[in-house]
This record gives C-alpha cells, sequence and structure tokens, in this order.
C-alpha cells in the first residue's frame, strides 16, 4: 500500500512539473499553433525571441518556417493559390499593394485602435504610410531601412569640404573637386551602380515627382520634376564624376579604402559591412550623412524600406498572430532584434531607449527616417524599378539621351501598368 501511495505522490510531482515545463498548459488542445514564416537572416533572430513570447503566453505556440528572400515572392504566391498562407508573415513593404489587390491582408485598423502596445505615432510617419492603401492599414512595420551617404571624411577635408554636402549643387561641386584631386588617375567622386535603382528614383522624389499618375496607373518619368532629377544623375556619368556601368566596381570596400570612389548612397546594412571589411586604419576616416537635397531643405527625403508583419485573411488564429505583432512592436523587444540583427527599429521610443542615436554611423539614419516617403504603392513596382533601372543604364552610356529614355520608360511602364488600368476601369 504505502509503495502504491509513493508511485501515486512521485506521479502527482512528475505531472506538476510537466505543467510548469509547458506553462501551465494541462492538456495539448489549450495549445495553438501560430504559423510565422520569416525571410532571410531574421529566422535566425526570431527563433532566439519567440522563447521569450511563448513563456507569456503558454497557451500560444509559433511554429517558424525560414524562407530565403529568393523563394519567397513565388512562395507566398503558391501558398496563396492554394490556401495555405501563413497566420503571419514578414512582407517587404513593397509587397504588400500586390498582397492587399489579392485581398489576401487582414486590415489591422481596428486592431491598432483598440492596442494599448501600438501607437501609430510613434512609429516614423513616412515607414507607417507604407502599410496604407486606400485608407486602410495591412502591416505593422517590423523594422525600417533607408539610404543615406558613405563617405571618405580624409577626402572631403582634400576637397576642401570640412562638413557633408547639403543641396544637389554643394554635392555637384564636391564631386567636381575630388575629380579635380585624382588628375590623370581613374578615380571617381560617388559610386551611382546601374545596377540599383534606388539612386535616380531618390533623385526623382527628391524633385517632388510622384514617378506615377493618375493613381499609379501611367509613368511619370516624363514630367519635368522627375526629367530635371534623371538630367542630373546622368550628368554624373558624362563629367566622370561616377564610373559608367558595374564591371569597374567589383568590390565596393576595397574601392572605397582605395579611393577609386568617395561616396556610395546606401543603406544601415553596410554599417557593418564597413566596419568589418575595411582595414582598421580606414575605420576613422568614414562617415554617413543624410542626403543632401535639390534646394536648401535639408535633408533630402530618401525612399521608405524595410519590412513589415501581416495577417493573411486566410488565418483562423489571428487573435494569436496580432499577440505576436503586438510583442514584436514592444520598444524594449525591437531593441533586443535589433542587437541581433542590426536592423533598425521603426518605433521612435526604442530609439530613446537605446544609445543608437549615439553611435555616430547610425545616427544619420535616425535624422533620414523622419524625412522618408513611400515608393509607388502599386503591385507592379518591382517590375517598373527593373525598368528604371535598365534606362539608368542605358543613359549612363550615352546610347539614349535622357528624353529619349523616359519617353521609352513611360512607354514600357504604361504596357506593365495595362492590367492595373483594366481592373480599375472594371470596379468603377
Amino acid at each position: 500500500m504505502e509503495a502504491v501511495k509513493l508511485r501515486l505522490v512521485s506521479t502527482g510531482l512528475l505531472f506538476s512539473l510537466m505543467l510548469i515545463l509547458n506553462g501551465g498548459c494541462a492538456k495539448d488542445g489549450d495549445v495553438t499553433t501560430v504559423r510565422f514564416w520569416v525571410m532571410g537572416a531574421e529566422g535566425e533572430v526570431v527563433e532566439q525571441l519567440i522563447p521569450i513570447f511563448e513563456e507569456e503566453y503558454p497557451h500560444i505556440r509559433v511554429r517558424i518556417q525560414k524562407i530565403p528572400w529568393t523563394a519567397a515572392h513565388e512562395k507566398l504566391l503558391t501558398a496563396y493559390a492554394s490556401n495555405s498562407t501563413p497566420d503571419i508573415c514578414q512582407l517587404g513593404n513593397t509587397w504588400i499593394p500586390e498582397f492587399e489587390m489579392l485581398n489576401a491582408l487582414e486590415a489591422l485598423d481596428s486592431r491598432v485602435d483598440e492596442s494599448t502596445i501600438i501607437d501609430a505615432d510613434d512609429f516614423f510617419e513616412g515607414v507607417w504610410q507604407t502599410n496604407i492603401i486606400d485608407d486602410r492599414l495591412y502591416g505593422i512595420p517590423w523594422y525600417v531601412d533607408t539610404r543615406v551617404l558613405f563617405y571618405r571624411k580624409d577626402i572631403f577635408e582634400k576637397a576642401g569640404f570640412s562638413k557633408p554636402p547639403e543641396t544637389w549643387q554643394e554635392l555637384y561641386e564636391l564631386s567636381q573637386n575630388i575629380k579635380s584631386l585624382a588628375g590623370d588617375t581613374e578615380r571617381y567622386a560617388i559610386l551611382l551602380p546601374t545596377n540599383e535603382w534606388t539612386p535616380p528614383v531618390i533623385f526623382g522624389l527628391q524633385a517632388g515627382s510622384n514617378l506615377l499618375r493618375d493613381s499609379g496607373t501611367f509613368g511619370d518619368f516624363s514630367s519635368e520634376e522627375f526629367r530635371e532629377a534623371f538630367g542630373y544623375y546622368a550628368q554624373y556619368f558624362y563629367e566622370g564624376l561616377a564610373p559608367v556601368g558595374v564591371t569597374q566596381v567589383t568590390n565596393i570596400y576595397q574601392g572605397i579604402t582605395e579611393g577609386f570612389f568617395t561616396m556610395y548612397i546606401t543603406g544601415p546594412w553596410n554599417v557593418g559591412e564597413f566596419r568589418r571589411r575595411l582595414p582598421g586604419h580606414m575605420q576613422d576616416k568614414w562617415a554617413t550623412a543624410p542626403l543632401p537635397g535639390p534646394d536648401e531643405n535639408y535633408p533630402g527625403v530618401s525612399i521608405a524600406g524595410g519590412a513589415s508583419l501581416v495577417v493573411f485573411n486566410e488565418s483562423d488564429k489571428k487573435d494569436e498572430a496580432w499577440k505576436l505583432i503586438e510583442f514584436f512592436s514592444r520598444p524594449e523587444i525591437q531593441l533586443k532584434f535589433n542587437q541581433l540583427s542590426g536592423n533598425l527599429p521603426p518605433r521612435l521610443s526604442t530609439w530613446e531607449i537605446s544609445d543608437l542615436k549615439d553611435d555616430p554611423h547610425i545616427r544619420a539614419f535616425y535624422q533620414q527616417l523622419d524625412h522618408v516617403v513611400p515608393l509607388p504603392q502599386v503591385p507592379e513596382w518591382e517590375q517598373i524599378a527593373m525598368k528604371i533601372q535598365q534606362y539608368a543604364e542605358i543613359v549612363s552610356m550615352r546610347r539614349m539621351t535622357v528624353a529619349e529614355a523616359l519617353a521609352a520608360l513611360d512607354d514600357e511602364v504604361d504596357r506593365i501598368l495595362d492590367k492595373r488600368r483594366w481592373i480599375l476601369s472594371r470596379s468603377d
């Protein structure tokens, strides 16, 4: 009899221990599993933070699926077509219009209104706007990026500039001075890779171009604003201030170290790369600054990039998915995410509780993020961006004039947007 009692006591203790280890859930049926698709390196980081969430919400388990960025778009479309989308997902900001058009995403306005954690006014406004389509909110910014100017401080000083340029004219004059320093040596002022669409688009946005017109149904690249910006961009190639093509620069870190070029417009991921890949003697010679603009209003605007968290309409676990979004939106969790990944937080309060603004290489991004604007919110944007890139290269090689290239670009963009016009005409 004593042996039976001992077994019962032991069994009871074991059961109690199992309850503790499982966060107090007595039955498997009490646990809800949320499927979370994460792209790129963020998947490894998320795995380190999920135990904190599951400890706080013992009735929710998060099943992470890590997807390479190269396969993510096709996999999401396949999942949508087969009604097998995840509950929550990371989406690049430029992908949100496409999945909204497919009616795949849950609108989050009412959830934000009721949330005690997420406050729209605490996010960088330009980044928040990337998630709003037709006055409805479809995503919550998870991390942000934008583009700023990376440059060699020592070469700036030799070129007669004690601080970064604040206007297009100053950038141009600085570039001329840097080119003069090089003499007959094959060196350039700025790297504007023609396999990147961002520089000409940024110049266009700074000049006041909307890039598209008539509610995003036609290209607007021949407009006065974009034509002025594209001409400004082109003169850097015409005057030998930027190298033509990408074959001349095989390694940007070696290029800036050797002074092959002095400036480069790029994003926050390169802060870590510059710190790792530039030699020790270069670490006090490079800096970052917000982008110059066409006039005295400094800084000029840059693009609002990054990724957001969305909930899919097909999910039957929307409440649990929303709890996970709220968790990743907390300033203290965003700070942990930044420390693990290097990605920049979208909330102002997260910057306040961190030392990010004190980092001399990160400070420029904080300043720039107050001056960012969304890209056109159309599903076809990535196709359009590739066309901009194509014509930027053509112009840099003088195979077309600026006017010819922009007229051809508008024609191609109009064809890309033909289906969009047809869909919108049917919905009127």
